[in-house]
């Protein structure tokens, strides 16, 4: 598999010289991943950070209840990993699964750590990276206790328009923190409305 795609999105922050792409593509792995394939399960550590080069992936944690309750969705040219396993190596309370089958470029901790002390700019990219799911993630907890449910779908219509119509409606519900039947009426609500 191909790494241009991975470094035409690490360009599209900073651009990278050439000795600099090299090393990058020495140390990400190409993986395929099955549908429904995990590539972390709730109690391990997060080993790798994942690069979406196709497909389509979740973060998702399981209450007491066991209902599953979606936190991210992630597919071509996004990242996924959870961060605070990731970074402090304790194990994760998170689940990442392939919605479809997808073909993904990993990095474990050490050799990202590497890339950072041999180019800078990467540590750089990664933090600018970071920053932008912190803001996603705070504004999401902010319209979970301040937004509507059509706010909230209309919300993730925005920021992912791309999924609407690859992820299955129980995905959407539960991303939304609504039933699947609530989720229809809301879409239903929209149509009249426009």
């Amino acid at each position: 598999m191909s790494s241009k795609a991975l470094i035409q999105h690490l360009e599209s922050f900073i651009p990278l010289e050439e000795g600099e792409k090299a090393l990058v593509q020495d140390y990400f792995s190409n993986r395929s991943v099955k549908r429904k394939e995990k590539i972390l399960t709730a109690g391990e550590f997060c080993k790798q950070y994942t690069f979406i080069v196709k497909g389509c992936f979740r973060m998702y944690g399981v209450d007491d209840k066991g209902f599953e309750h979606n936190i991210q969705f992630a597919a071509e040219d996004d990242w996924i990993a959870d961060i605070s396993s990731f970074y402090t190596q304790k194990s994760s309370q998170l689940n990442i699964e392939s919605l479809e089958a997808s073909e993904v470029l990993q990095i474990p901790q050490q050799d990202l750590f590497f890339l950072f002390i041999q180019i800078p700019k990467l540590n750089r990219i990664f933090k600018v990276m970071i920053e932008h799911k912190y803001i996603e993630l705070q504004n999401r907890v902010l319209q979970n206790f301040s937004s509507t449910a059509e706010q909230r779908y209309l919300d993730f219509l925005e920021h992912y328009p791309h999924l609407s119509n690859r992820l299955p409606n129980t995905q959407i519900a539960s991303y939304l923190g609504i039933t699947p039947e609530f989720l229809s009426k809301v879409r239903k609500n929209i149509q009249v409305k426009s």
